[in-house]
């Protein structure tokens, strides 16, 4: 990890996430009623739970709306979800209003151009490998998992490992 990238990340008090083609591969089916489905990585699941525990607030801000984005954010108790959201960067900046926070303090992971706004304005912005190129240029780190296959978790550990609270993570598991 460089120099500034690790500055950046020691200070990451908030991590915002876009959900398709972030915590999923970018994929929508529609089931035969219409129901949308969308297929969630667990261990994505698990380095955000990791990273809450470390006190690193979690939000998700997508612009689109759906009931299964709903049941992951409660199932990883994400308490700050904003869907059909029309411009990110509006959200953002009332998010950071409320927990009082600076946009320094503020890390997002997104993976197309709607999340431009957000990445160009966020302390550590961070995008899929599938990104466009445009996206990728204005990321301070290119996770090197895709998008719904384990990119979140990459970057939760890179957060908490900055922080020096991943070994502390990590031994819960090693009992």
């Amino acid at each position: 990890m460089s120099p500034d990238l690790r500055a950046r990340a020691r200070g990451i008090r908030l991590l915002v996430l876009d959900v398709d083609g972030v915590l999923t591969n970018g994929r929508v089916y529609y089931g035969a009623g219409g129901d949308e489905l969308k297929a969630f990585h667990i261990r994505d699941g698990l380095g955000l739970k990791m990273l809450r525990a470390t006190g690193v607030e979690v939000a998700i801000v997508t612009g689109r709306t759906s009931r299964a984005v709903e049941l992951r954010a409660e199932n990883l108790g994400i308490p700050h979800v904003f869907q059909g959201v029309s411009d990110k960067l509006v959200t953002f900046e009332q998010l950071l209003k409320r927990l009082t926070l600076t946009a320094d303090a503020a890390g997002a992971m997104g993976d197309d151009l709607p999340d431009l706004p957000v990445l160009r304005r966020c302390g550590l912005a961070a995008c899929v490998p599938e990104a466009p190129a445009l996206v990728r240029s204005h990321s301070h780190y290119v996770a090197e998992r895709s998008g719904g296959a384990g990119a979140v978790r990459e970057l939760c550990e890179l957060l908490m490992a900055a922080q020096g609270t991943l070994e502390v993570g990590m031994q819960e598991y090693l009992k």
